[in-house]
């Protein structure tokens, strides 16, 4: 498997960059966002996943580990390959692709182009366990921090990076603070997907 590619950036075009790695060019598939911190002429490191298909060797690339971690997740549910995969990525972060599976958020995964209702639901039950928690909670957890500004802090950004206003995050997390103030008082973290669930849940309802 490659996984990374290191060389200077000789093109750059609307799905893909070339990088020359020992004096040959590779074709590298990005997404936009990853594209977009590319400069031609610049040297660049690309983490990659290989897909194999008897026709083909195709080649993705991503600015960080991480992406490339959930890509490869991605595929893991039926339906999902590396287009779709590389187009989730594209409208989602990885944290966001998290916290969308974590919540059930139906709404946010039908953004991406080519995903219905039905493929939503099924990408939810078969990720579910697979995609773990967003960075910032599980982080949290490992440090011990209070549970009130973890989970606040998670459901925000989760919420905004789901397409949610500063605003609407804000007035979602008033709604639901209740809920978490009542497991913090009884010795319990709140749980960030359960409060991200019931925060949706208010938005959806104004």
């Amino acid at each position: 498997m490659i996984a990374s590619v290191a060389g200077r950036v000789a093109a750059i075009g609307p799905d893909s960059a070339v990088v020359e790695v020992g004096g040959v060019g590779v074709l590298v598939h990005c997404t936009p966002g990853t594209l977009a911190t590319l400069r031609a002429g610049e040297d660049a490191r690309l983490a990659t996943s290989l897909v194999v298909r008897e026709e083909s060797l195709t080649l993705y690339g991503f600015g960080t580990d991480d992406e490339r971690t959930v890509f490869e997740m991605l595929q893991t549910a039926s339906g999902v390959g590396p287009r779709l995969a590389l187009a989730m990525l594209a409208v989602h972060a990885p944290n966001a692709l998290r916290v969308a599976v974590a919540a059930a958020d139906v709404k946010a995964l039908t953004l991406v182009p080519g995903i219905g209702p039905k493929g939503a639901q099924r990408i939810i039950l078969e990720l579910k366990d697979k995609l773990g928690t967003p960075d910032e909670a599980v982080a949290a957890a490992l440090n011990g921090r209070e549970g009130k500004p973890a989970w606040r802090d998670q459901v925000h950004s989760g919420l905004v990076g789901l397409g949610y206003s500063s605003k609407d995050a804000d007035e979602a997390i008033a709604v639901v603070s209740p809920e978490a103030d009542a497991e913090i008082a009884a010795g319990r973290t709140p749980s960030v997907a359960a409060l991200l669930k019931a925060a949706l849940r208010a938005l959806s309802v104004r």
